[in-house]
């Protein structure tokens, strides 16, 4: 199979490939349900050596810089209280973790996770994260340019492999909320 986006040497149904995922992303993918079918949710291949986002857009494909995303855990604090959630934003953008996050988790305080954290409680490699997986409790915060693409690139749960997933289907996620300025421009 082709590719939706990029330059990929080989890519797959996702469901057909759930042995290159981590344990929660595989079962999110094999208990997958929402509009988008879930062999329209693809894996490619990618190596670690090609992951910084600059040498990556130069060995699969120029296109991608505007049709990939970051998902980044966030630690909301209000009253002793930690909150845990994520935020998806186009890689051309970043998150507004002190305004738009922090109020919509009604938080007097919030900042990136630590890696120990957001490794230990999503159960995926740091910098593969991907919002397909995470604890159904978090909430999942997405910028509405990522929701209005064909198709976006986000990590696979691993630092190996990408996952090419239709826009609409991020809105669809457990705990999804489609925010307006979520991401804000470098």
């Amino acid at each position: 199979m082709d590719a939706p986006i990029g330059h990929f040497d080989t890519a797959h149904p996702a469901p057909d490939r759930l042995d290159e995922l981590t344990g929660p992303v595989a079962d999110a993918v094999r208990h997958w349900s929402g509009s988008v079918p879930a062999d329209q949710i693809v894996y490619v291949d990618t190596d670690p050596q090609w992951a910084d986002t600059a040498v990556f857009v130069e060995y699969y494909g120029r296109e991608l810089l505007e049709q990939s995303a970051n998902c980044v855990v966030v630690a909301a604090k209000r009253g002793g209280e930690t909150t845990l959630a994520a935020c998806v934003v186009l890689s051309t953008t970043r998150v507004d973790v002190n305004g738009v996050v922090r109020r919509r988790l009604g938080a007097r305080k919030a900042s990136f996770a630590s890696m120990d954290t957001a490794v230990g409680e999503t159960g995926m490699e740091y910098g593969g994260i991907t919002p397909v997986g995470l604890p159904a409790a978090w909430p999942v915060l997405v910028d509405s340019a990522v929701v209005d693409l064909p198709y976006v690139l986000v990590g696979s749960g691993r630092r190996r492999g990408k996952l090419l997933v239709p826009g609409k289907a991020f809105a669809e996620l457990p705990g999804a909320v489609v925010l307006e300025g979520l991401g804000v421009a470098v």
